[in-house]
């Protein structure tokens, strides 16, 4: 039986805008192409999704402000959405990792045994860092941020007044308007800018995460695996001041009541049905040069495989020394592990996918569609040259660069960069300041350095130091400059030790109260004064870090003028849309629920996963040790009015062919008729280099299908009060009749 709605629409539901005529009933064949989609793009897309099955207005996908879309926000690099109208927010669990730790101790270890409030009262803030983002606005600011800035002919001088356009931009939207975030976010490698306005939400808080054991079922083996068994969601709430405004976390903050939140799917989904995906993907590189590709392929993956290894292999090894240790590793070990698989199964993917000498191949096609007419070769004709030589230019110091964005993992050391940068840039105009360093972002970088008390751990944080230098001594060459500050003049291996020491046992930045301090009233006059080793660390790199700075800043200066030229000329030659690259802005992408062959003699894998299949996982050995009142639930047969009458069982996870990246995770999977049907949380591994490079008979992606969501909440944690409060109906009272085996 399908899950059941709410009571009729209220009027902050996102009741989607009903249909045109009715769509065919028979699902025409389709492959697709691919694209994450800026939801203008959507409207050339409509007889296609209509064709699909599309049961709302084509037109409610246009339009982010409105119903369904404005119902999906960001928080913490993932992506949520709204589900209730008092501020409930569903996303995956692995995307509330980064709060299980902040809130976690020995004595209460939400890492591993999950949370439920039983009221709001017990709902838990995830501290001075969290953040949710609603969209307000968007606004096409190219000709603002473009015009005229090919006249300019000095690199550094471009950047400046790209930059300067950026800040009067910003500073005019967000002016007399406390409660909004803006930014400007650039399209096709700069060809287009759009600002985009923004509520920031401070007040945020925890309200469910299940236990490990069923939130991230399978752990590392089943990661970017197909068949998965993931209970991948978690809740939070948003809250604001009496007035409905952001505010500071405070015991009198009223929920949030967004203007628009999702409403739960009402009807079972099947195979081959539409589905689409709104949120807010982080980076893509489809439109990447064969020069790009084969320097990823030759260097950029295996330097990351190989510093993954070394750091979970590090950090596993401290986490046997206590629990703290192994708690506030966790989330680190976590997001190494998920880079790690993720960067050798594209690595393996791009070297026998072909894919640089495709762009090689397409590449000879574009000079020589750009040789057959005169203004195409004066605008494109030197493009693809000028753009290698400037990535040229930058790889010559690619190992300095990358080793030492590495000695900065380690909590005290990030904070103390940005106490030293802080300093330097207080002393000058609001309008000079570095963008990230202007006074808009105070309350941000003040709120990560607090935040920080909860995540720090000595052992860890000296522990990722250790590897840091480790690989910087072995490329010691490239990083001499920059070493002796660190470990002296010898700069080997034996000295890394007693160095870590010297600065761990001298600096007084675990202090937050210290930390707190220096970042308010410091100058870079005091903090020479300051006998604090990390201190002195970060203010004797600290020219080499700016350095860098304005080498890459000369270089986004002489992008900005290649690179969009590079993609207009893309464009002309294909003759049709193209989706942008992902850049962390709001994206659709729609597909349809399927399975695929991994390999060709290999049978096909359905799109659907049940709870018998989870069960005949279970060992009772990490990480498959399904929690103890999932497994009697199951076996009791207590299914309540989650079973589907095509599978016979409650669905746990399913795939689509829909397009999707990093920073989608905790999408919300919408149905034909714009309801909540799924949450996004992972792809196939496959098809690991679909950043790259979109392939419509491999490229999945994995759902957390909604149905097991709503069967762990109500049957199992007897959570019917978020039931109620999401328009579902309980079926607690509810017994089955025939308990799941696992043969």
């Amino acid at each position: 039986m399908a899950v059941g709605c709410g009571a009729s629409a209220k009027p902050t539901e996102t009741a989607p805008p009903a249909a045109p005529p009715a769509a065919p009933s028979a699902k025409p064949a389709f492959e697709n192409p691919g694209g994450m989609w800026m939801p203008r793009q959507i409207a050339s897309h409509a007889e296609t999704l209509r064709n699909l099955g599309l049961a709302i207005d084509p037109s409610a996908l246009t339009d982010p402000l409105a119903p369904p879309l404005a119902a999906v926000v960001t928080v913490g690099g993932c992506t949520a959405s709204f589900v209730s109208p008092e501020g409930l927010i569903l996303t995956n669990h692995h995307c509330v990792q980064g709060t299980l730790q902040y809130l976690s101790s020995p004595k209460a270890n939400l890492v591993e045994h999950g949370y439920l409030a039983r009221t709001r009262a017990d709902e838990l803030w995830n501290g001075p860092g969290a953040r949710v983002f609603v969209t307000q606005a968007l606004t096409d600011v190219t000709e603002k941020m473009v015009s005229g800035l090919e006249a300019v002919s000095d690199d550094q001088q471009r950047f400046n007044e790209l930059e300067s356009r950026q800040k009067a931009l910003i500073a005019e939207c967000e002016k007399d308007r406390p409660h909004l975030r803006c930014s400007i976010e650039s399209f096709f490698r700069g060809a287009e800018y759009y600002l985009i306005e923004q509520l920031e939400i401070r007040d945020v808080r925890l309200v469910y995460a299940p236990p490990r054991s069923a939130g991230a079922y399978g752990g590392d083996i089943d990661n970017w695996m197909w068949p998965r068994h993931t209970a991948d969601f978690s809740i939070y709430r948003a809250y604001v001041g009496k007035d409905g405004k952001p505010a500071d976390h405070a015991a009198d903050n009223v929920a949030y009541r967004p203007a628009h939140h999702l409403k739960i799917a009402s009807q079972p989904l099947a195979k081959g049905d539409l589905v689409f995906v709104a949120g807010y993907p982080a980076r893509t590189f489809r439109h990447r040069t064969a020069d790009e590709v084969a320097f990823a392929i030759e260097r950029w993956y295996p330097e990351r495989i190989e510093a993954f290894e070394e750091l979970i292999a590090a950090l596993r090894e401290v986490s046997k020394q206590g629990e703290d240790v192994s708690i506030k590793a966790q989330n680190w070990i976590g997001r190494f592990e998920n880079g790690l698989k993720n960067n050798r199964g594209t690595l393996e993917n791009l070297q026998k996918g072909g894919l640089a000498e495709r762009k090689q191949a397409l590449e000879q096609e574009l000079r020589a569609w750009a040789e057959q007419d005169a203004e195409r070769r004066a605008r494109y004709g030197e493009v693809l040259e000028r753009l290698a030589a400037l990535r040229a230019e930058e790889r010559q110091t690619h190992q300095r660069d990358n080793d030492m964005a590495r000695v900065t993992y380690p909590e005290l050391m990030s904070a103390a960069r940005i106490i030293v940068r802080m300093a330097d840039e207080r002393a000058k105009p609001d309008g000079e300041r570095d963008i990230g360093y202007q006074q808009r972002n105070w309350p941000r970088l003040e709120a990560s350095l607090r935040n920080m008390t909860g995540r720090y751990q000595p052992t860890l944080d000296r522990a990722l130091l250790t590897v840091g230098l480790r690989r910087a001594v072995r490329h010691a060459d490239a990083n001499r400059e920059w070493l002796v500050h660190v470990l002296g003049k010898s700069s080997d291996e034996a000295t890394i030790a007693p160095a870590v020491a010297r600065i761990y046992d001298g600096t007084k930045l675990a202090d937050e109260a210290v930390r707190v301090k220096l970042f308010q009233t410091a100058t870079m006059q005091s903090l020479r004064k300051s006998k604090d080793p990390l201190i002195q660390l970060a203010l004797a790199t600290y020219p080499l870090y700016r350095a860098i700075e304005d080498r890459d800043e000369r270089l986004a200066g002489a992008l900005a003028v290649i690179e969009p030229r590079y993609v207009e000329a893309l464009r002309a030659f294909h003759g049709g849309e193209l989706a942008p690259d992902a850049n962390a802005t709001l994206r659709v992408t729609y597909g349809t629920v399927r399975g695929y062959r991994p390999r060709p003699e290999a049978p096909v894998y359905e799109p659907f996963t049940t709870l018998s299949g989870m069960l005949a996982k279970h060992t009772g050995e990490k990480p498959f040790d399904a929690p103890e009142r999932v497994l009697e639930a199951a076996r009791a047969g207590r299914f309540g009015h989650y079973v589907d009458a095509t599978l016979g069982e409650i669905p746990v996870n399913f795939l689509s062919d829909v397009d999707t990246t990093g920073g989608n995770s905790g999408s919300p999977t919408l149905n034909a008729r714009g309801e909540l049907t799924g949450l996004l949380f992972d792809g196939n591994y496959e098809a690991m280099s679909s950043d790259w490079q979109f392939m419509p008979a491999l490229t999945r992606s994995i759902h957390l299908d909604i149905r097991y969501a709503l069967w762990m909440l109500d049957v199992v944690e007897n959570a019917q009060h978020l039931l109620q409060e999401m328009g579902v109906p309980s079926s607690a009272a509810e017994a089955g009749s025939t308990a799941v085996s696992a043969d």
